[in-house]
């Protein structure tokens, strides 16, 4: 072997061999202290691409899953309303029945009448005050929307406001208000329903009510002594449930329909008990309201059944992604272990042999005495 004081390659070789050594040492220590195989793409292009779907779809179905329990609990909100609504139906169908008694005077039946008004605008109040999340559920409006009230129809009429409490979808409507006979009319082509209003002054709103065509109008004092032209009035009605989103990925969602259960709507605002003949009509009336309550909760049930389902078939689709994802990114602790084991000793041995190789040139000193 020749003895050279210029170059060491025997230096080179080891210094090479402890450079690299050291890097996978780093390498070792970064995947042990975080507990991934994959911190950078360079470390596995392909297992981060396929990972990283695994991720989205394992987050999607955690929050699909968040959304199912809050789907169960805007349920069972409406259900527990629906629950007290069943009860008072109940009592006004026992004091119907009572009413329907021939034995019972007109003074009788007055006092009857007035605990079934209190009872029936009991049921509107619950139906109004029930919501979740700011969203009214029990007026037949949950989740529909109103589209095409234009600009010129809400702020230069005096319309504050219109809201669906039952229309039908896709429905197509026109409003206009004659100032003359203080007239608010509204069509869908099909139906029409006037109301005479009284125009509110100063600050003051009013509600008005088409209970035919299922849409509520709040107006207010800017409608007076000026006329709606129907061709600027055209809204429609677009939805009537709300979607719940339940899975991971594009168009996977129940929809939650809610009917009008307001006494309007279960058709039970008009009940009259002061006469034996109106009672007996009566009792046919809140025998049809009854079934529609109990109808209306048995299809949230339902609901509320499949979406427990859902929520369980959720945590074993996160379950069983949520391990594979983890058996392409993370690092076998175990495997990794050795190898940073490994990798002391070499970087021990190689400091070790750059430190002879180092040495060698020395040597070359003995022939120059």
């Amino acid at each position: 072997m020749g003895l050279r004081i210029n170059q060491n390659i025997a230096a080179y070789n080891a210094h090479r061999n402890l450079t690299q050594t050291d890097n996978n040492l780093s390498k070792s220590l970064e995947r042990l202290s975080s507990g991934l195989r994959i911190n950078r793409a360079a470390d596995d292009a392909a297992g981060l691409s396929i990972s990283e779907k695994l991720r989205s779809q394992v987050r999607g179905l955690q929050q699909a899953s968040r959304n199912a329990q809050d789907g169960i609990s805007l349920i069972q909100t409406a259900e527990g309303a629906l629950a007290e609504t069943h009860s008072i139906l109940q009592r006004m169908r026992e004091l119907a029945v009572q009413a329907a008694n021939g034995s019972l005077t007109d003074e009788d039946r007055d006092a009857v009448q007035e605990e079934v008004s209190a009872l029936i605008t009991e049921v509107t109040r619950i139906a109004q005050s029930t919501s979740y999340n700011n969203q009214t559920l029990l007026e037949g409006g949950l989740g529909s929307t109103i589209t095409g009230a234009g600009v010129s129809l809400v702020a230069a009429s005096g319309i504050a406001s219109i809201e669906s409490v039952g229309a039908t979808p896709g429905t197509g409507y026109a409003l206009s208000y004659a100032s003359g006979t203080n007239t608010l009319t509204l069509t869908d082509g099909t139906t029409t329903e006037s109301v005479v209003i009284t125009p509110p002054s100063g600050f003051n709103t009013a509600v008005v009510t088409f209970a035919s065509l299922g849409i509520k109008v709040t107006v207010n004092g800017a409608i007076d002594n000026q006329s709606i032209a129907s061709g600027s009035g055209g809204f429609t009605v677009s939805s009537g449930s709300m979607s719940l989103h339940i899975g991971a990925n594009q168009n996977q969602t129940i929809s939650v329909s809610i009917g009008d259960m307001t006494a309007e709507g279960l058709n039970i605002d008009t009940l009259d008990v002061s006469t034996a003949t109106g009672a007996e009509t009566a009792i046919a009336t809140l025998d049809t309201a009854i079934t529609t309550v109990s109808t209306q909760r048995s299809q949230l049930g339902a609901v509320q059944n499949r979406l427990e389902h859902t929520i369980a078939n959720l945590g074993v689709a996160q379950e069983n992604l949520a391990a594979s994802e983890s058996r392409i990114r993370d690092v076998d602790m175990a495997a990794e272990m050795v190898s940073f084991t490994r990798n002391q000793i070499m970087i021990q041995a190689g400091t070790a042999m750059l430190a002879q190789a180092n040495a060698v040139p020395q040597t070359v000193l003995q022939l120059l005495r």
